[in-house]
């Protein structure tokens, strides 16, 4: 779909993506100063406090599918939740639950640095950190962070499968999936596979 900027279209007509040298840079240079990245904003957020009174709440099933409608509502394409064996749950912590939303990538921001390229990355962010802040004001803690685990994660929540490169694959989507920070928490939740040790 095209862009209109002024008195630009972006990709520049007739030429769809390919060739046009805008539409290129848009997607593949690097920024020259990461503050003109949305995302990288987003990162640097601190994260709020945990609210000191917890909220009633429901079921975990329950529980489980308010908190991936809030996901779908905020961005999120795909929403699943994986159990982590607590032994593994890093730093001490006992946050036995993941929640792993992927959302549609055209282009791969692993291989598109440019500020079109990382559109899908900035996407999910703003969707985890949504979704981190509400679990925190329900009193319980959450915490949106990148996770080498990620994909093994999504897979493990039922968002696809895992190919030979260990790349997710959606149903959906097939391989242009962009698959976000992980929210790892103690809320109460409903697991969408079976435990993983990660």
């Amino acid at each position: 779909m095209p862009i209109r900027l002024g008195p630009l279209t972006i990709p520049w007509p007739g030429t769809g993506s390919r060739g046009d040298p805008y539409w290129e840079s848009f997607l593949n240079r690097p920024v020259n100063d990461a503050r003109n990245v949305a995302a990288e904003m987003i990162r640097r957020a601190p994260e709020g406090a945990i609210n000191p009174i917890k909220a009633d709440i429901h079921t975990p099933e329950i529980t489980s599918s308010h908190i991936k409608e809030l996901a779908y509502f905020v961005g999120a394409e795909l929403v699943g939740i994986a159990r982590v064996e607590p032994e593994q749950a890093g730093d001490g912590e006992a946050l036995p639950f993941a929640i792993v939303c992927a959302l549609p990538a055209q282009h791969d921001p692993r291989e598109t640095p440019g500020v079109g390229g990382q559109v899908p990355t900035q996407n999910g962010l703003f969707a985890t950190f949504v979704v981190a802040a509400y679990i925190r004001e329900l009193g319980y803690r959450a915490t949106a962070a990148a996770d080498p685990n990620a994909e093994r994660l999504a897979a493990a929540a039922g968002l696809g499968r895992l190919n030979a490169d260990g790349r997710l694959v959606a149903r959906k989507y097939g391989r242009r999936v962009h698959v976000a920070e992980v929210i790892r928490t103690d809320l109460p939740l409903a697991a969408d596979g079976q435990a993983v040790p990660v």
